[in-house]
């Protein structure tokens, strides 16, 4: 069922499974193609060129990434996604804080949550790619702008990755292991398609057209009226016991 009022999203946030949900943010993101040709230049931009290729294949694609013609780039498998989109917001992004953060925090803060972090993070994959098999230290509202992508997780996280499990990081590979299908819950996300993803739960992603981007905004640390999730309180018990592990470092365990 998707989440379409406060009142659903106040009672359904603070446990899984993932569900979708419609948050009618007044913003047009310019065409996939087009923010890859520019975000791939950044320096702090993280990918990673996959396929079938040999290693030197790999490597000659990783070395010219940046400068290649982008009508070569879009052809290659690979996965992309840039942390920092703060970078962008007098540019490539303009008016993104004002259209979509500022509203967003709005909206939340005034419903009584708080949060210690909260960014948009960028994806971008070709056809085929998938991100690793993670888990994510915040809970994600995850927006698909172009293209298409699945979104895979589970039901019942418990049953195949307890929340103490997941915030040591046991979570992380390349590939989800072997599970009843009957467990997945596989969201396809089209072009508008919004998802809330739970902080701590493991999921991966797969591109089903040629180029698909999405947003995602990071809440590290959501609270409401002095609740945690029920997955993030083992996060909050675990800092409790590694003060040096503060919580600022929510984005530990995102994988790209």
């Amino acid at each position: 069922m998707k989440i379409t009022t406060p009142d659903d999203f106040t009672q359904r946030w603070r446990q899984p499974p993932n569900f979708p949900l419609e948050i009618p943010f007044d913003y047009t993101f310019l065409a996939a193609v087009d923010v890859l040709d520019h975000v791939r230049r950044d320096e702090e931009v993280r990918f990673t060129i996959l396929g079938d290729d040999d290693w030197q294949v790999r490597m000659d694609r990783t070395a010219t990434f940046r400068t290649a013609p982008i009508e070569e780039i879009v052809t290659w498998p690979f996965r992309l996604v840039h942390f920092n989109l703060g970078r962008f917001y007098n540019g490539l992004l303009g008016s993104f804080q004002e259209e979509v953060m500022i509203p967003w925090r709005t909206h939340l803060a005034a419903r009584g949550f708080t949060w210690q972090r909260l960014a948009p993070i960028l994806f971008l994959s070709t056809k085929g790619a998938s991100s690793t098999y993670h888990n994510d230290n915040s809970h994600g509202l995850v927006w698909q702008v172009d293209g298409v992508k699945t979104f895979h997780s589970y039901l019942d996280p418990d049953k195949h990755l307890s929340a103490d499990a997941a915030v040591i990081g046991e979570t992380t590979s390349e590939d989800p292991p072997a599970h009843d299908e009957a467990d997945r819950q596989s969201v396809i996300m089209r072009p508008g398609d919004q998802l809330w993803s739970h902080a701590l739960t493991p999921h991966w992603v797969t591109a089903q057209s040629p180029l698909a981007m999405s947003v995602t905004l990071s809440h590290g640390g959501l609270c409401h009226q002095g609740r945690f999730s029920e997955r993030e309180l083992a996060l909050r018990a675990y800092w409790d016991k590694n003060p040096d592990e503060a919580w600022t470092h929510d984005l530990r365990n995102v994988r790209y």
